[in-house]
């Protein structure tokens, strides 16, 4: 008979070695091999079965066991010296306590208390599977890293009690999902508790009068406490408890109740941690994609709750003065858009909040723009809207972002629009092989690693050293492979006797090439076989072979992945290649830490520009394997011929047919002229020794800037203490400065229609100008109903194509000096030439306020019109 409920009866452990619950319940221990090396020392076969997760291991160890090594004196010291060295790292002082003490800094921290990063998903550990793919693991990567930092971050997500899904393949290889139970008392989180011992709970309200409840609990991922919600409360209706139940496993009103879990509940949640802890309420709420961005109405709500007097525009202001909001995709179809008439269901009506009404909602998510679609709520676009501060997270992608967004900024160019971008990063404790890592703490040290200082010293390691742990990660690799391969047949009704050919599968001696990703189509997990006749050659040829491991999970409403899934595996069956190239189901950080160390070469080929960023290959790189990549999301920004390969993209190609040709036999040529003779080519000594310089070189270039310790800084610097600081200006003398801009911009948007440039000449323009030369700009203006005070009238000046386009221009500030009738105004400025070639100039008027946060926020801007100007064409 089976059970109904399972539950982990752990024993108790002796007060010697109670140290050892601390340990476990503090996900440091998955970045730290060291607290590894001490479970694993308490009975090694259990640990193995155990996967590797300290909380499972405390469940199921005989008492008898703990009676033993509580004897071992040895051991206990051990305990108590893991347990000092955990709290030597939560508690002193890190990067950003020494920067932001450091009186001589460039930024001012100090209004920086902390930042609230809300998150969908986190991958931190596969103890904890709460991630689908890259968004959770750049997630968590942010949080070990902003630990490592001491950057002052909580983290909000939901507890998903059946996760994403395991991933496992019928025989003729179509993908099968399957939900196994997350029991949160067997996951490394702890309760939340009020003072009486009470479970802390929140509540959002819903339509119908019902009320969604969740309690709260806390993964301690090292300095950093991540809150996730959990609605299986027996309060709750059976429907409302299924909203936790799987990530993105539900569309419609179950995705829309999600994200307001996410978002207003979030921010109730981080409101009770705070209250229960004493933690210091955050300035800077970070919105990581769409999802959580209802955050901002529960912010805004509070705000007019606590002050009557504040009208929803100036605690709009004040909200989005302290908000950053991330951006992860390239194209419109991975935003969240739910209908408009089911918002107003949610949130107006008999469920409205106070102070928040549903009219100024639906405008905030309203796609009131060409192209846009007027019946439609888009996350995106109300994040965006409720945020001071956006950024993609690449520079490709950044660039993207401006042009898939700029109809929010009509009139503007897209260098214009505000989204600036934050590579990402990754976190090298997590991803970098243990004897790599050791590798470069000999050369480097630890503390300059994790600075992202010193990388250089990784030249003069010795090549032989270098090769023989690269060796050694593709036996680890083989033996993974094999085992993981083994386990999958055997699930998809194979008989044990039917596998002795997987005792041959791989070589550690092969060139190795790893893809592993999501599934979506625009990531092209088939590329590879376009040509399926090539590619066989390729995998079996006699002198420069190739081996290819291949992982990824698709969407489980995805029926086009997973026949992309079906395609590959049945190419994998293969008898003649089937020990060449692999695919491993079940994609997971467990199988991740060892294929990335593994693998020489890693392979990247989705359709250009829709790769945001990616990080899988970032992780390769700093395992000391090269890229072979379209160049797309970071490898566009940080290829530079010596570090990889870049596949030849075929853009402007309409027929996708015969981009996917072209770009194939790219792929196919670089790998058997370039890739594999680099590999195979070698010296007396059988080394390598171009393929070891181009490795040498990727660590030294890339290893400084892929690391998330170097994203958290930037997010940190650029993002987060500005957002702190127009934060505090926006909400100090009772919001003065908020309710100031909110009126300021009803007034301009009123009057904008009467501002126009009216006239624009200049005086200094000769036949011929030199560099150096200057001249005299003049604009004349009509103001309407505004001041010179309440605009910014600019010269934009530099180099033109021949559109006479200006690109990346200076900009001027112009200066009042005389008035006419009717509010006219003259404005003047003078520039100087600075660079030989063809020159022009324009001239703009924005509206400016000492609270705006970025000059073209309002998206209002006049320019001259046709023939406004006395200059005809760019000057030489």
């Amino acid at each position: 008979m089976k059970a109904i409920r399972r539950f982990i009866v752990r024993s108790v452990l002796p007060d010697s070695l109670a140290g050892l619950e601390e340990l476990a319940l503090n996900l440091r221990w998955s970045w730290h091999p060291e607290t590894k090396d001490l479970f694993e020392a308490m009975d090694a076969e259990l640990w193995r079965a155990c996967d590797d997760d300290p909380v499972r291991m405390l469940g199921e160890i005989s008492a008898e066991r703990l009676a033993e090594l509580a004897a071992d004196e040895g051991f206990v010291d051990w305990v108590a010296r893991s347990l000092a060295d955990l709290h030597s790292y939560l508690e002193a002082p890190h990067w950003f306590q020494r920067w932001s003490s450091d009186a001589n800094a460039d930024t001012d921290l100090s209004a920086l208390s902390g930042i609230a990063y809300f998150s969908p998903e986190y991958g931190v550990t596969s103890a904890l599977p709460q991630y689908s793919g890259g968004l959770g693991i750049l997630a968590g990567d942010h949080l070990k890293a902003a630990s490592d930092l001491g950057v002052p971050i909580i983290g909000i997500g939901l507890f998903y009690r059946s996760g994403y899904f395991r991933q496992s393949l019928t025989r003729d290889g179509w993908q099968r999902e399957q939900y196994p139970v997350c029991d949160p008392d067997g996951s490394p989180i702890s309760l939340l508790r009020e003072e009486s011992g009470a479970p802390a709970r929140i509540s959002v309200g819903l339509p119908g009068e019902r009320v969604l409840s969740a309690r709260i609990w806390v993964a301690r991922v090292g300095r950093v406490p991540l809150l996730l919600l959990d609605s299986g409360v027996e309060e709750n209706a059976p429907a409302e408890r299924d909203v936790t139940d799987r990530l993105y496993g539900g569309g419609g009103e179950n995705r829309l109740q999600q994200e307001m879990l996410l978002g207003i509940g979030g921010v109730r949640a981080l409101r009770t941690y705070c209250r229960i802890t004493g933690t210091p309420a955050p300035a800077v709420f970070h919105t990581n994609e769409g999802h959580a961005g209802f955050l901002g109405l529960e912010r805004i709500r509070e705000m007019r709750s606590a002050n009557p007097q504040l009208d929803f525009a100036a605690a709009l202001e004040a909200s989005r003065a302290g908000t950053v909001f991330t951006t992860h995709t390239p194209v419109p179809a991975g935003i969240d858009r739910f209908p408009m008439d089911m918002i107003e269901q949610y949130f107006g009506g008999g469920n409205a909040a106070p102070g928040v009404p549903v009219e100024q909602i639906l405008e905030l998510g309203s796609e009131d723009y060409p192209g846009g679609d007027p019946a439609v709520f888009n996350m995106a676009v109300m994040g965006l809207r409720l945020a001071g501060r956006a950024n993609g997270v690449s520079l490709l992608h950044g660039e993207v972002s401006r042009g898939m967004f700029a109809g929010l900024w009509p009139g503007f160019d897209n260098d214009d629009v505000p989204i600036t971008s934050i590579t990402n990063g990754v976190h090298a404790p997590t991803w970098v092989a243990r004897e790599v890592m050791e590798l470069g703490y000999e050369t480097i040290g630890s503390d300059l690693m994790q600075q992202a200082r010193g990388w250089e010293a990784i030249a003069h390691v010795d090549s032989g050293r270098i090769w023989d742990t690269k060796y050694r990660l593709r036996e680890r690799l083989v033996d993974m492979t094999r085992q993981r391969l083994r386990e999958s047949w055997l699930l998809r009704g194979a008989a044990p006797a039917e596998l002795t050919w997987i005792d041959d599968v791989l070589d550690p001696g092969i060139l190795t090439i790893g893809f592993a990703r999501r599934v979506p189509s625009y990531k092209r997990l088939t590329l590879m076989l376009r040509d399926q006749e090539r590619l066989r050659e390729l995998l079996l040829d006699p002198d420069r072979p190739i081996q290819l491991v291949i992982a990824g999970k698709a969407h489980p409403a995805d029926d086009g992945g997973k026949a992309l899934i079906q395609q590959l595996v049945q190419f994998t069956d293969r008898e003649d290649v089937r020990h060449r190239i692999v695919f491993l189901p079940d994609y997971d950080i467990g199988m991740a830490e060892v294929l990335y160390p593994g693998c020489d070469v890693w392979l990247n080929n989705p359709i250009r520009p829709l790769e945001a960023s990616g990080t899988s290959g970032m992780k390769a790189a700093l395992n000391g394997a090269l890229n072979l990549s379209i160049l797309d999301g970071w490898w566009d920004e940080w290829f530079d011929g010596e570090n990889g390969w870049a596949i030849p993209s075929a853009d402007g190609i309409d027929d996708a047919e015969r981009r996917d040709d072209l770009e194939a036999a790219a792929l196919y040529d670089l790998i058997s002229h370039s890739v594999a003779p680099t590999f195979y080519e070698r010296g007396d000594d059988n080394l390598p020794h171009r393929w070891l310089s181009m490795v040498r070189h990727t660590l030294q270039s890339l290893g400084p800037k892929v690391l998330a310790t170097r994203m958290v800084r930037d997010y940190v610097l650029r993002l987060y203490a500005p957002a702190a600081e127009a934060s505090a200006q926006a909400c100090a003398d009772g919001y003065s400065l908020a309710s100031s801009l909110a009126t300021w911009k009803a007034r301009v948007r009123e009057a904008w229609p009467q501002v126009c440039v009216d006239h624009v000449e200049s005086e200094g323009v000769a036949d011929v100008l030199t560099a150096g030369s200057t001249i005299d700009v003049r604009a004349y203006v009509s103001l309407g109903e505004l001041s010179p005070d309440d605009v910014s009238v600019q010269v934009l000046s530099g180099r033109v194509d021949a559109d006479d386009r200006l690109d990346e221009p200076r900009v001027d500030a112009m200066e009042p000096i005389e008035q006419y009738e009717q509010n006219r105004w003259k404005f003047r400025v003078q520039i100087g030439l600075e660079d030989n070639g063809p020159f022009g100039y324009t001239v703009r008027l924005l509206p400016r306020h000492r609270g705006m946060i970025t000059p073209v926020e309002l998206g209002l801007q006049a320019v001259p019109a046709a023939g406004a100007g006395m200059t005809d064409g760019p000057l030489r």
